[in-house]
């Protein structure tokens, strides 16, 4: 049997540490060239074990401070499912709302922001053409579990009390809601879901460690003549969030 590799041993002993009630939550760690000391291993080894257990939401750091035993994270359900977006209000709070947590979030709109060549392919639209794109942080309790990236092409709400989705008498309503009331039915959304690593802004925005485990959902919404009206980037962290997809069945 291969030998476990350091630092995989060395967290093991700090998270009993920490289920020992030596360090409790919110307490600070000692610093790395001391526990290399007790530990008898190098700095980088008790580095790569605090990594781990970050990544594991075990521990949390902070720029300047140090290593913190982390407060607990109760991983929170996401459902993704075809009555998500037709529900009133906001299906991320009644999500939340359902698993007695407190859903908000938080948004930024651009307007007139150039498509990438990416969003354009997913779009259906040339490369530069301009999109209004919206960056959100939904959080439960007040702590991020999910970022999400929209883009929506200009030239389907320009002109309409609609061309912002966090602004206007149609805020908050999702995509889906806000189309209708300028008179687009959305029928279709394809999701695309796969694994990847927080970068080093997704990894500061939700607290959690660079590299860490995300899911990344690519989702589009499609109208009833076939064209792309919303296309959005989700991310995840698997130590936050669960992902359930429920669907319809046919008898």
């Amino acid at each position: 049997m291969r030998e476990q590799p350091p630092y995989l041993r060395i967290a093991d002993v700090l998270r009993q540490r920490i289920a020992n009630q030596e360090w409790t939550p919110g307490d600070r760690l000692p610093s790395r060239a001391q526990l290399a000391q007790e530990c008898g291993v190098t700095e980088a080894v008790i580095r790569r074990a605090q990594e781990r257990l970050i990544e594991l939401g075990v521990l949390e750091g902070r720029v300047g401070s140090g290593t913190y035993v982390a407060e607990p994270r109760t991983r929170v359900q996401l459902l993704r499912s075809a009555e998500c977006e037709q529900s009133e209000g906001s299906a991320f709070t009644a999500d939340m709302t359902a698993l007695g947590r407190r859903g908000s979030w938080e948004s930024r709109s651009d307007g007139m922001v150039p498509a990438p060549s990416d969003i354009a392919q997913r779009l259906g639209i040339a490369e530069g053409d301009y999109c209004v794109r919206t960056a959100y942080e939904y959080l439960a309790d007040g702590k991020p579990v999910q970022l999400t990236t929209s883009w929506e092409p200009y030239s389907v709400t320009a002109g309409t009390l609609a061309v912002l989705p966090e602004g206007g008498p149609y805020a908050g309503l999702g995509v889906v809601r806000r189309m209708a009331e300028i008179g687009i039915k959305v029928s279709r959304c394809v999701e695309r879901p796969e694994p990847g690593h927080a970068n080093a802004e997704e990894a500061n925005l939700l607290g959690i460690q660079r590299g860490a485990l995300v899911t990344r959902i690519q989702r589009t919404y499609y109208s009833d003549e076939g064209r792309a009206v919303e296309t959005a980037d989700i991310v995840v962290p698997a130590g936050l969030g669960e992902i359930v997809y429920e669907l319809p069945v046919k008898p």
